[in-house]
């Protein structure tokens, strides 16, 4: 093993973090042992860099020193316990070594598998620190999913995220990027999920962390991360928990007349569903990464300004890793039981039929529907006109590669819509979604407005980028404003602007 490996093993981050006499802090860990201050006792030289660890395990005692919170493996309880044990810390060690030393805290509350039961396996864990002597502190939240089957080794890899956590704090501070790749350091992502981070404070005062979550997926931590409508990133368990939940999924660059009618449309018939009545709801917005790394590399201002768009009409998006929807809904039943429905356009509907995606399934497209329908989920789906339909046939669409993915071209007039109903599939899938349609797994979405059907992403994308005015008809108003304002899409660039940035040679 080279030097530099060496150097990255949770025992040296510990002792690295040991041996800087300017580091000082306490420890208060729990729910799964004091598994992160065990590895800096074990690293050796804990007595320069531990000033108190703590374990409060029971809930008469843990309420005495941190207050109640709700739930005891919360987001509040970690607040609760990094503001007193900071304080505290302060309170106690600024006036004899706070001119000489960047205090810390370090703090865990997790649920880890029980001796007994089926426990949900998660905690949370943050650290509030000091960039430098007598500076304002800042602070990292982050929540994780445990995947071992076994205690112990749940213990392990908390301990292990730990001391991740711990040191990148102090040395990736400046690369937040570095600092979010890290936490999976010797772990892995079969052990542990990352499913949530936020980075706050001066240490971290441009750090937009809607983009932190977004390499949470992009590094492979975790496969999906939410945002809500004023920019905040969401833990998804707290948000989709037994709910019943609607999402559209597409490009949204930009989000367009057709997008909200779509979805308000599927959203009047979820609601009216037997299983939906009376019951919570969530309604998202999709965005998977794949879409997002189209153009090759990941574009973190394109990405931003498709989430603010969103945002800016009040909806809450969602990214993911999950190209195909079977996986989506399966990541979705992780939170609730209710009734999952997914809003949809004929170009989509056309995709998930398409069995190249499901070769890596034994029991191929057979297999895929059945985890995707199984549990009460529905397909709700939007027109699309015969002309845009053809044109989808021979060149694709916004969120879909051209393919010839029926097998003969159904015979409409021109001024017939294509629907759920009249759509022909491959021959020898035709019983197939005919059982779907039948049973009501897929549903036509009605109720919507014919007059902007001919509106498309892509063409309005095209029109902003030329300077076409007519894509302000397009578009909802506050995203026309949106657009306007921050000059999103290369809204108001010049042609020496363009030629700037993409030059022609001679």
């Amino acid at each position: 093993m080279s030097q530099s490996a060496e150097l990255l093993t949770t025992n040296r981050k510990a002792l690295s973090i040991n041996l800087d006499a300017q580091k000082y802090g306490t420890f208060a860990e729990i729910g799964a042992g004091q598994e992160v201050s065990r590895l800096f006792f074990q690293a050796g030289g804990a007595a320069g860099t531990i000033a108190k660890s703590i374990s409060a395990y029971d809930m008469t005692f843990s309420d005495e020193i941190y207050g109640k919170a709700p739930r005891y493996v919360s987001r509040e309880r970690l607040v609760n316990m990094l503001d007193h044990e900071y304080d505290l810390l302060h309170q106690r060690l600024a006036e004899k070594r706070g001119a000489d030393t960047t205090f810390f805290v370090f703090a865990d509350t997790v649920a880890a598998k029980a001796y007994r039961g089926n426990n949900e396996c998660h905690g949370w864990m943050g650290m509030r620190f000091q960039p430098d002597p007598n500076s304002e502190p800042s602070e990292i939240i982050i929540h994780v999913r445990m995947w071992d089957k076994d205690n112990l080794l749940q213990q392990q890899a908390l301990g292990i995220v730990g001391v991740n956590l711990i040191y990148g704090a102090f040395m990736y501070r400046d690369e937040p990027d570095k600092l979010i790749a890290s936490l999976m350091d010797n772990v892995g992502n079969q052990r542990i999920e990352v499913d949530m981070a936020n980075l706050s404070g001066p240490a971290f005062a441009n750090v937009d962390n809607r983009l932190m979550s977004l390499h949470l997926v992009q590094f492979g931590l975790t496969n999906a991360v939410m945002f809500g409508p004023n920019k905040e990133v969401l833990q998804p368990s707290s948000v989709l928990r037994r709910k019943a939940i609607l999402v559209e999924r597409g490009s949204f660059r930009p989000v367009t007349h057709v997008n909200v009618d779509m979805l308000n449309c599927a959203c009047a018939q979820f609601m009216q569903e037997s299983a939906v009545k009376g019951k919570d709801m969530m309604v998202l917005m999709e965005i998977t990464m794949n879409n997002l790394l189209a153009s090759g590399d990941l574009d973190a201002e394109d990405f931003l300004s498709r989430v603010d768009l969103l945002g800016a009409i009040g909806l809450t998006v969602l990214i993911s890793n999950y190209p195909e929807y079977y996986r989506l809904t399966s990541y979705f039943r992780r939170y609730t039981d209710e009734m999952i429905g997914v809003a949809m356009g004929i170009n989509n509907l056309l995709e998930i039929f398409n069995e190249k995606y499901y070769e890596s399934l034994q029991g191929g497209i057979l297999e895929a529907f059945g985890r995707l329908f199984r549990n009460s989920v529905k397909l709700y789906v939007y027109p699309m006109r015969r002309t845009a339909y053809d044109g989808y046939l021979n060149a694709g669409t916004d969120d879909a590669p051209a393919a010839p993915l029926v097998a003969t071209t159904p015979t409409f007039t021109s001024d017939v819509m294509v629907t759920a109903r009249n759509l022909q599939v491959s021959a020898h899938l035709r019983n197939l979604y005919a059982h779907l349609m039948e049973n009501h797994y897929i549903d036509c979405i009605v109720g919507y407005n014919p007059d902007i059907l001919d509106i498309f992403s892509r063409d309005v994308l095209r029109r902003i980028q030329v300077g076409d005015n007519s894509w302000e008809r397009m578009v909802p108003e506050p995203i026309v404003l949106a657009i306007k304002e921050h000059g999103l899409f290369g809204h108001g660039e010049t042609l020496a602007d363009k030629e700037m940035l993409h030059p022609t040679e001679d």
